[in-house]
């Protein structure tokens, strides 16, 4: 099981926050729009579904703080559109 921790303007896998074995960031946009700008899922963790994870993670967050999701980073924009129980979340 992936443990997925949350970091400084991102969530995270692994123990270290500054070289994460996967990662999505995030910024805050206004008052409440969080802008996804990158996933990372290192080689070894690749093909595991981690990245799903670290996306599903992200939009949790953004339904608990109130906000909505503007996906700059590719994958996390095709994930979202391509799950019809995230697009509540999407900005615009």
């Amino acid at each position: 099981m992936t443990t997925i921790k949350k970091g400084e303007s991102k969530f995270y896998v692994g123990e270290d926050e500054q070289n994460p074995l996967g990662e999505i960031t995030f910024e805050p946009s206004g008052d409440n729009v969080l802008v996804v700008d990158h996933t990372y899922v290192s080689d070894e963790l690749r093909g595991q579904g981690v990245a799903g994870k670290l996306v599903d993670k992200v939009v949790t967050y953004a339904r608990e703080e109130g906000k909505k999701i503007d996906p700059t980073c590719s994958y996390t924009k095709n994930k979202i559109e391509k799950t019809p129980e995230y697009h509540d979340v999407l900005a615009g």
